[in-house]
């Protein structure tokens, strides 16, 4: 699931869900804004009944949105989140945009802290411990603790490290702690996931940004596999000067890498 259709038959909406197969391990990623990633990996024939184990990248909407259907689906499969993801999360814009009271109370979650080393080259860290190179903007999202609202850190947000055959591959939901801080730190072979530009103007004064980040990014030797709070407009603007190391994943596109 992702915020365009990559073929009219499958679904769109504001969220991500990515499937991911290992050879070994079969995970889900996320869950979109609703129900209807389900859809789409019908469509691609994934049987969501055969993941073994699913992550959930931070406490939001967008991401979790469709995990609730996720549990129907599949009898099994526990769910790795942050233990910070259950909280009390706010938008300026939409309000509350945290997980559903059903979910915050399953019995298939296993709570997460820093770092948890699922075994077979898998890797869920937090990264809340490093040091960011460039500010950490909350972009109007707060989070409310002990009654008291405060600008969110993201501290309930982690990342996904598959190492195999000398690779590191990388996938993150939203990089709200900044994708630029994310590579500083893991300094993957493949980043697959959100860039969070989508509010820089590619037109106006978010043209800078962009093309000091798209620089930036390719100063290391990744390769990019991007979409959701990205942008389109951004990713385009991006494109141009990052060519065929970035490449956009929309819903029902598939990559082998």
């Amino acid at each position: 699931m992702e915020n365009t259709p990559s073929m009219t038959k499958y679904q769109a909406e504001h969220g991500l869900s990515l499937y991911i197969d290992t050879g070994d391990r079969k995970i889900l990623f996320d869950s979109g804004a609703s129900g209807a990633f389900l859809s789409n990996a019908r469509l691609l024939g994934v049987d969501l009944g055969s993941v073994d184990f699913a992550v959930l990248s931070h406490g939001h909407d967008d991401h979790s949105g469709g995990m609730n259907t996720f549990l129907r689906e599949n009898d099994h499969a526990p769910i790795y989140m942050n233990k910070k993801a259950v909280g009390d999360h706010n938008s300026s814009v939409h309000g509350y945009i945290g997980l559903d009271e059903e979910l915050k109370h399953s019995d298939r979650i296993i709570f997460t802290e820093d770092k948890l080393n699922l075994g077979g080259g898998m890797t869920l860290y937090s990264a809340n411990e490093l040091t960011p190179i460039h500010p950490i903007n909350p972009v109007g999202m707060s989070v409310r603790e002990n009654g008291i609202e405060t600008p969110e850190t993201f501290r309930h947000e982690q990342y996904l490290v598959v190492e195999e055959k000398g690779r590191r591959i990388l996938f993150s939901g939203c990089s709200h702690k900044g994708v630029l801080n994310i590579m500083n730190w893991f300094k993957p072979d493949i980043f697959v996931g959100g860039f969070h530009f989508m509010t820089l103007e590619p037109a106006g004064k978010g043209a800078k940004k962009l093309e000091d980040g798209a620089k930036e990014l390719l100063s290391y030797d990744t390769m990019y596999y991007t979409g959701h709070c990205t942008g389109v407009p951004q990713y385009e603007f991006m494109k141009k000067i990052m060519g065929d190391r970035l490449e956009y994943i929309a819903s029902g596109s598939s990559f082998e890498i």
